[in-house]
Formats: C-alpha cells, structure tokens, sequence
C-alpha cells in the first residue's frame, strides 16, 4: 500500500496522434512522475487501417519525431512514458523508439501490450452471430476488416511498470488506462477497488484529451487568457482517489469547475455506468472544489465491478467519398451554392450512366456561412459569402474522381461569384471506413505483455462481474415554481455545455454555473425538447433521447442517438465529430424567475 501523503503527478501530453508538443516542456519542468500520450481514436484507426501503403508501420511516425527531443531529460528526471502510439504495431513501435534511444546514446526498459488485435479471430467471432453494439446489425461476413481491436484496460500496463518499464507502449486500450495503469502501479490497487478505479479511470478520462480541461473549447472562451500558451494538465492524485486536477505554473489557459465540468462529461452517454475494461463508472455525485488559481479539488468517483466483456472496435471499407470546397461569393450565395451542387450531382450522375458505371450513392451539401447544421433555426440564408461544402460517396474510387473532375468545371461554367479555393484541386477520393462495434467475453483471450522483447505472464480478474441493478438512479431535480415563461434567457446565460460523438450518436452535457440555476434549466430541458432542438440532424423520425441527471456538478447529459449518418468516418457533415452540438443547445430560451431576469438584464433589456 502506498504511503500516507503520497502524490503522483500524472500529465496530459496529447489529446490525438497528431497533437502539438508546444505545452511539453513546462510538463516536465513541473516534475511530472509520467506523461500520458492518447494517440487513439475510432478514426485514427480508421485512418491507419486505410493508410497502409503510405503508412505501413501501422502507427503514427511524427509521434516519435515530435517526442524524441524530450527523450533524454525526461529518463533523466525519471519521468515515465505512457502511450497508446504503437496503433496496429505496437512492436514495430517499440523497435523504432529502441532505435532513436540507441542513437542518442540512451538505454530504457520498454514495455508492450498487444493482444488487442482480433484480425485473426474474425471467423469465430462471426460463428457466434455477434452484434453491432447499438444498431444490433449482424457482424458482416462479406467484408475485409482493414483493423479490429479489443480495448484493454490499466493492469497490463500497470504490470509492465512494476517490472521497471520506462516506457510503455500499447495498441488500443482505452483512453483512460494510460493514467489508471501508473496509478494501479504507484497505489497498488487491486481489481476489486471499485471506487478507486473508477477514480483512477476519472482522472485519465480528465486528461487524455489534454487542454481541453484546461480552458481548450471552453464555453468561455473568452476568459481564457493567452491561449497561444496554454498549459497542458496535471493531475495531482492520491491514493484514495482523490486529487487535483492543476497546470504548470506560467503556463497559459485556465483550469475550473467549468473546464473540468466540461471534460468530465465529453464523450460520456450514461454517467452512471460509463463502462471501461477495469470497473463501471458513476460520474453522477463527483464534487469539484476550487483549490486557488488553476486548481480543482475532485472527489467523490464511485465504482461498480467491472462487466465481463471488452468492447471490440473493427473498421472496414464500403465505399469511397470525395469533398469539394467552393466559395461563392455575392447576393443569394447560399441559394447559388446550393443550386450549384445540385447541378454537379446531375452532371456527375450522367457522366456515370454515359460510362455504363453505377450512380453517386450518397451525395450531400452544407452551405458554410448559411448555417446550414442549424436547420430550420438558420438565419443565416441572406449571406453573401458562404463556401460550398459539396460531398459524394461511391463503391468505386472512379466514380468520385468524376465528381472531382466535374466539379473544378463550376467556376466558368455555373453560378456568378464562384471563386478558386484548395476545394478546386482537391484531394484524391478516401475510403469511407465503416466502425463496427461489439463486444466479446473476456474470458476467451488475456492482453499479452511484453518488456524488451521477452513476454512475461498476466492475470488479473476481478471477483464479481457488473449488473446493471447496481445503479440507483438519482431523483429529478425539483421543478421552480416561480419560472415565468414569458422571462427567458438563453443557456449560455445559466450553463456550460460541451458535446462530443461515439459511434452514431452525441453526447451534450450542461452544468448549472451556479446551484441556483439548475431547475430551472432541468425543468426546461426534458428529452423531449432537447430532442426537438436537434430533430434535424437524427435520422429516425422520432428521435431518441436518453437523459441523465449528475447531482454534485448540477448538471445534465443528453445522448442522441442515431445521429451522425453512421458515425464519424462516414459522416458528411461540416461537424462530423460533434463538436458544435453544445454550442447549438447554448442559445435554447430557459424560462427563469423575475429575480434571475433582473440579474442578468433580461427586463432592463425589455
């Protein structure tokens, strides 16, 4: 067991593969025991999986570009690697760092997690009729799966540790194991501390996504100061759990209840069951305290058993998609850009049936600079600048380049005010990967761990498995009765929010800026009028909302599902990834009280 007093200061290195390494420096000045690197994402896989002729290390080389400055200061000072770089080849990975360390004369223990790759298993996985995990669609058998991955959790790299490993790189475990795994180490937590992995998992879940809890797509952004310099995180934890989620001194950005709320939330759907490979989490009675300038006090994690499944993410290619940019410019822009794509998909389909080839499968339009996401709230159709965000799908590579070809033709052939962008040389097609998820028992395979080549033996199995009955679900918030409906402000004037997209579906978690305000934005906010809000971006006719209550941040979360045309490496949309939904919900009108109207200027105003 640790000792009494213990901290161990774990840092946020980079929230993506392709992250800036600007904010590195001041981390390792601040003393931090590891910096964690989250490398992974469902489209990074996606992306490697489909880049293996220009890429055919299967990970992300200008990862090991970026880092290899820091290489010596960092074993120096003792500071240890944690980091899900290795992507599809994780041995590969660690041949390479072994071979820029050899090269400044460094020496360090590396260790490996693999296992998580299910490519050779695709046959007995469709044998047993698994399914995908939301749209319950069979596991296709007429595919080539370009990557399928389990994700993994804390103890195998947690074990690597124990072993003297200074660097640890795995394929995909979960975002959130690369802080768990040096706590698990530093605490010795067993895989039956619920709470405390569940913590641990909080703490990894703050800071993988790095500065985005420290002031990164903050709500108020603009009370963050000199956000050229942001400082990346730095979580100081203890053993119980608890710790202080901090940056370096002299460093840019801003850490608060609002930006740790945020994060908090950001990418999460049921808060009291955010569910790793280590334990079920329950995010719905965390307290955060102010602990001075830059520093918030987090408390209060609960944990469940783990369940007894890993989740599986498995990509594959269906089909090819092109994008075009075109600016237009002058009066009736957006009905120009429209009309003009309109005209492009006809003249590409005719050229297609010319050819004796198949038509566009898909073909989609989104007027930037005429709020086109916003639906039928735009009001942004009189612009007289907007760009043309035209794209197409097709079974084969040909058929978008067609489109591509055709498409450079506009700016002398269509609408007045057309003008010449990077969208008029575009990029070849990509292929449009497909994300299947599913979940297989982990009782049929352990991750395997490796240190400087040799494998050594793993185990770890909690005593009981998850169950849904577990959770106790907290009661609605009390409804105010002095709201007035004709007395409303916008969110923004009551709330932080911040979205994020998994799989299909979106996530939008409002927090209540003072206790005061949460009626009244609960009683406004029902699933249904959420739903409504976002109606034109779901596919189903009747949208489906799922709403969850977290007392001790004041706050909400709404998952809409079905909401992203197939996910994020199939989504044709400016946003793809969500990351607007929040704002969008900000300007929803919330009935409050004559009092609260007063304070914020809502009846001066009137």
């Amino acid at each position: 067991m640790a000792e009494s007093g213990k901290i161990v200061k774990i840092g946020g290195g980079t929230a993506f593969g392709f992250d800036s390494f600007y904010g590195h420096q001041p981390l390792i000045d601040a003393g931090c025991d590891y910096i964690v690197y989250d490398c992974l994402a469902e489209l990074t896989l996606a992306s490697l999986s489909s880049d293996t002729q220009t890429n055919p290390d299967g990970y992300i080389a200008s990862f090991l570009r970026d880092i290899t400055p820091y290489l010596r200061e960092m074993l120096a000072k003792g500071c240890k690697i944690v980091t899900n770089w290795g992507g599809l080849n994780p041995h590969g990975a660690a041949e390479a760092m072994r071979k820029v360390l050899a090269e400044q004369g460094l020496t360090a223990k590396i260790g490996v997690v693999t296992g998580d790759d299910m490519r050779g298993r695709i046959a007995e996985f469709q044998a047993k009729g698994l399914n995908e995990m939301f749209s319950g669609e069979p596991l296709p058998g007429d595919v080539e799966f370009t990557a399928m991955n389990a994700y993994f959790g804390g103890f195998p790299i947690a074990a690597l540790l124990a072993e003297g490993a200074d660097i640890v790189l795995t394929g995909r475990v979960v975002d959130s194991a690369l802080a768990l795994g040096p706590l698990i180490h530093e605490f010795g937590w067993t895989p039956d501390d619920f709470d405390l992995l569940a913590a641990g998992t909080l703490i990894g879940h703050l800071t993988e996504c790095s500065t985005q809890v420290t002031g990164g797509t903050f709500t108020d952004w603009e009370l963050v100061p000199d956000p050229a310099n942001i400082g990346n995180p730095i979580a100081e934890c203890r053993a119980d759990g608890s710790f202080v989620l901090t940056k370096p001194a002299g460093t840019g950005g801003l850490v608060s209840v609002g930006t740790v709320a945020e994060q908090m939330i950001y990418e999460v759907s049921d808060p009291q069951a955010y569910i790793v490979p280590d334990a079920v989490c329950d995010f719905s009675e965390v307290v955060m305290t102010p602990q001075g300038e830059n520093r918030v006090l987090v408390t209060g994690c609960k944990g469940y058993a783990a369940t007894d499944s890993y989740k599986v993410c498995a990509t594959y290619s269906q089909g090819w998609k092109a994008t075009a940019l075109q600016p237009i410019i002058g009066i009736n822009a957006a009905a120009k850009a429209q009309r003009q794509a309109d005209a492009l998909f006809e003249r590409t389909n005719k050229v297609l049936r010319d050819r004796n080839a198949k038509p566009l499968n898909e073909t989609y339009v989104e007027i930037v600079g005429a709020e086109s996401s916003y639906g039928p709230r735009s009001n942004g159709q009189g612009s007289r600048e907007v760009v043309a965000m035209i794209s197409v799908t097709h079974d084969e590579p040909a058929g978008c380049g067609v489109f591509l070809r055709e498409q450079a033709s506009s700016i002398s052939s269509m609408s007045p005010g057309t003008s010449v962008s990077l969208g008029m040389m575009s990029a070849p097609p990509r292929p449009l990967m497909r994300v299947f998820l599913f979940l297989v028992k982990k009782a049929d395979f352990t991750p395997e761990i490796w240190l400087d080549g040799k494998q050594l033996a793993f185990h770890s199995q909690p005593s009981r498995w998850f169950a849904p009955d577990m959770i106790v679900r907290p009661p609605e918030p009390a409804r105010p009765s002095d709201a007035e409906a004709d007395l409303t402000v916008p969110l923004i004037s009551l709330a932080w929010a911040r979205s994020g997209d998994k799989g299909n579906l979106f996530n939008v978690g409002v927090f209540a800026r003072e206790p005061r305000y949460a009626p009244y934005i609960a009683a406004a906010l029902s699933a249904e009028a959420v739903g409504g809000w976002y109606a034109h971006l779901v596919s189903d006719a009747a949208p489906r909302i799922d709403r969850f209550v977290l007392p001790g941040t004041h706050g909400l979360n709404f998952v809409i599902n079905n909401a992203l045309q197939g996910g994020g490496s199939m989504c044709l949309r400016l946003d793809p990834v969500a990351k607007g939904m929040g704002q969008m919900l900000l300007e929803y009108p919330v009935p409050v009280s004559r009092e609260i109207a007063e304070q914020l200027g809502v009846l001066e105003a009137a």
